[in-house]
């Protein structure tokens, strides 16, 4: 049976069993329509009946990426636990992977972050014997060099690049624009790209000025920079569940635990607010706990 079949049969459950409010039946149909999105751009086409844990886990990972809040994360995962409540009713699966799916919690979490020696283990990885692996060190290297968002970096452009100046001009949410010095690395690794890859690539149209492109010459999805980032991970054996907004993380952490002003850290993150800010300055002191509890002498074991 198809994606479209199963997702008429799903709204036709809602409105005949549950008796949904049409905005709520909307949202749960959104939900759907973008789990079965990520499955297919996932390469995960083996039928919804082998869909297991880590496959949810792994979408969770990706709608994180979309910046939606804990309680728009809380909603899409009781649409898709609705999805396979109907699945397994209609006996379309045989087992429902979302019983152990849990909801994100509500309030302050502190984000996990890599170290810098997961960072170069995770780089050390790229195979950069293939041109895919010259790209994808780029999107790492200005990842980590220049803390964006994903989809400041997809959207990226090659006219957004000044590289003489060792800035980039990066297009934030709502369409804010600021300017983020470009690390060292990262400007070196993008001019590889450049000169070595992207000249090779025949851009379609309206992608010609789209930095990082995909083998057919387009803008690259959330998705795939989600599966790169993956594959590496699994590649280093890194046991933290690590996404490419991780990387954003690590950059604010490490800018964070070396001194830099939330102020100027604030600006480099586009954050609207200091107090989205302020979480790294708890990272900071639960890493300086760590060093207490370790190293002074009145919480030494005896």
């Amino acid at each position: 049976m198809s994606h479209s079949s199963i997702r008429n049969g799903f709204k036709t459950y809602l409105q005949l069993e549950r008796g949904l409010s049409v905005n709520t039946l909307e949202a749960y149909l959104h939900d759907v329509d973008l789990f079965l999105r990520f499955l297919e751009e996932s390469g995960q086409t083996s039928g919804l009946n082998t869909i297991k844990l880590e496959n949810l886990q792994d979408f969770i990972g990706f709608i994180t990426e979309m910046e939606l809040g804990s309680a728009s994360q809380a909603r899409v995962i009781s649409g898709i636990k609705a999805f396979f409540r109907y699945l397994v009713i209609e006996k379309l699966v045989e087992t429902d992977p979302t019983e152990l799916l849990q909801s994100p919690q509500m309030g302050m979490k502190l984000p996990e972050y890599l170290t810098i020696e997961e960072i170069e283990l995770l780089i050390a990885q790229i195979d950069l014997s293939s041109s895919q692996g010259e790209r994808n060190k780029a999107i790492i290297e200005t990842l980590y060099g220049c803390g964006l968002r994903v989809s400041e970096l997809i959207n990226m452009s090659v006219s957004d690049l000044h590289l003489k100046e060792g800035i980039i001009s990066v297009t934030g949410k709502g369409d804010k624009q600021r300017l983020v010095p470009l690390g060292s690395m990262a400007e070196k690794q993008i001019t590889t790209y450049l000169k070595q890859i992207r000249v090779h690539v025949s851009p379609k149209k309206g992608s010609e000025d789209v930095l990082f492109l995909n083998i057919r010459g387009t803008k690259l999805s959330r998705q795939m920079v989600f599966l790169v980032v993956k594959e590496l991970v699994q590649k280093a054996g890194i046991k933290k569940r690590v996404s490419p907004h991780t990387f954003r993380h690590s950059y604010a952490t490490h800018l964070v635990q070396n001194g830099a002003n939330l102020r100027a850290v604030q600006e480099l993150l586009g954050h609207a607010s200091i107090t989205t800010t302020e979480i790294y300055t708890h990272l900071n002191i639960r890493d300086l706990r760590k060093a207490i509890l370790k190293y002074h002498p009145r919480n030494t074991s005896y």
